[in-house]
């Protein structure tokens, strides 16, 4: 192999490495892969995956790293696998998808070690081995999609220099280009009719002269369309739109009904606020329920437009069962779910623990949450709302009882210092942790470590293709 080489590109303001023939050594945060310059500094890519040979222009440099991108591929790794989708490498969304599956859940499980060890410095058991998806594409059960009059042009369309008339986009926001829509031909991670219902509402509101939303003008007709595809085989599409315009609205609405019948729900929204944030919007319901069942072991689980519930059913279910594996409830127990959603791990908990109570920040999820309790007839079950950090705290616990399980499944940022000093002192038996980030979950187990040990650890894979990885651990008491 030639010496490896970096020099400047003097027609440039900014300063450019460039490396030749480096090889790609492993997989890091947020799905980009890793070399390693001459001087040992960490080159992070996102267009390479472990085992490439490149050539590397760099486009920022740090004290300790460089951000560049593989210009030249001198080797192809033999974990590389062709990519299914037509988009990928532009959409950003499956960010994993040119490598197989098996070395995806090798780095995802990778990770979750290095964080838990590097950031908790934590003294762990044996991880147990990953739990991959059966599904590795048409998992998610949601999909949001923006309209746009403005579609990002490929580097192609813009060299031509052709007249493009036609700029609408129905499809994903580009990587970092917040006014940009890549339009999207067919997308992998939702299963049919998915991809039908998008293109054939595009192909409709294009034939029928309908505008298309323009984010910096804040004008135009079409915002945003919501899919959700239950395990059940229920539907539910709810559009946004942006003017108020009764005519085009229930044109394109009937025409939705006529031509997908098996539609459950049909719904829309009309926002004319900056952001598309639909929680704070009022939805109207146009034909079917204003919401679908999810079933899991026999619960079912009422989801509107605004409910939280997994994206993956499938691997939601595999995640409950770690959860209540964990958990090892005999009946007995007084159970709290801190960051409990809609409810969905506390009802699936309900039958195996004497009471359980869910804390929640978003009254509309508390309102779910309660409505799916009735649905199931569980009578042990209850939701409090409030900030977490205010509402768990020593009045509570007097009011409710100390618990024997404490349920954490935060949000990415993991939990509040205050929440973590609160569980130090309430010192439940066990503390079962779900994460979806290991990194911020590592940082609160490091915290905890001085009353607690890690009993057991079990990454859990929700979404194939990208880089994001669940992870449940077990604490006991000391």
């Amino acid at each position: 192999m030639e010496k490896r080489k970096s020099y400047f590109c003097p027609m440039q303001k900014k300063k450019h490495f460039f490396f030749e023939k480096l090889q790609v050594i492993d997989a890091g945060a947020k799905g980009k892969s890793v070399a390693k310059a001459p001087d040992g500094r960490i080159i992070f890519l996102p267009n390479a995956i472990p085992g490439d040979i490149v050539d590397i222009k760099t486009h920022k440099k740090r004290r300790a790293y460089f951000e560049g991108v593989a210009t030249h591929f001198h080797h192809y790794s033999d974990k590389r696998t062709e990519p299914v989708c037509e988009h990928f490498g532009v959409c950003g969304g499956c960010k994993w998808q040119h490598m197989g599956y098996e070395h995806q859940l090798y780095y995802k499980q990778k990770e979750v070690e290095n964080n838990l060890r590097r950031i908790g410095n934590l003294e762990l058991p044996v991880i147990s081995p990953i739990i991959g998806s059966e599904d590795h594409y048409h998992y998610r059960n949601k999909m949001e999609f923006s309209f746009s009059d403005s579609r990002w042009l490929s580097e192609e369309e813009i060299l031509s220099k052709k007249e493009i008339k036609n700029r609408n986009a129905l499809g994903f926001h580009i990587p970092g280009m917040w006014d940009k829509i890549l339009d999207i031909k067919k997308c992998h991670l939702q299963a049919e009719p998915s991809n039908a219902i998008r293109l054939a509402i595009k192909a409709f509101a294009e034939a029928e002269g309908m505008s298309f939303f323009n984010p910096k003008t804040q004008e135009g007709l079409l915002r945003s369309l919501l899919l959700r595809i239950a395990s059940t085989g229920e539907i539910m599409v709810v559009l946004q739109f942006y003017e108020d315009n009764e005519t085009h609205r229930d044109l394109l609405l009937n025409h939705i009904q006529q031509l997908f019948p098996e539609i459950t729900s049909l719904q829309y929204i009309i926002n004319q606020k900056a952001n598309d944030t639909i929680y704070d919007q009022e939805v109207v319901c146009v034909s079917g329920r204003d919401h679908i069942f999810e079933e899991m072991e026999g619960l079912r689980f009422r989801i509107t437009a605004k409910s939280f519930y997994q994206t993956n059913s499938r691997q939601a279910h595999e995640l409950y069962k770690v959860a209540r594996d964990f958990s090892g409830l005999t009946g007995k127990e007084l159970v709290y779910d801190l960051y409990s959603g809609t409810g969905t791990i506390a009802l699936f908990l309900a039958k195996g623990a004497k009471r359980v109570i869910g804390m929640e920040s978003v009254p509309e999820a508390v309102a779910d949450a309660k409505e799916n309790a009735k649905i199931n007839r569980l009578n042990n079950v209850e939701f409090a709302v409030g900030d977490m950090k205010t509402v768990f705290n020593e009045a509570f616990i007097t009011d409710k009882g100390r618990p024997d399980v404490v349920i954490t499944d935060p949000p990415r940022d993991g939990m509040h210092k205050k929440v973590v000093e609160q569980l130090l002192k309430v010192a439940p038996e066990k503390i079962v942790y779900v994460s979806c980030n290991s990194a911020t979950q590592a940082r609160d187990l490091g915290m905890l470590d001085k009353k607690y040990q890690v009993g057991k650890v079990q990454p859990v894979d929700m979404f194939p293709q990208t880089h994001h990885v669940e992870n449940v651990v077990l604490l006991q008491k000391r």
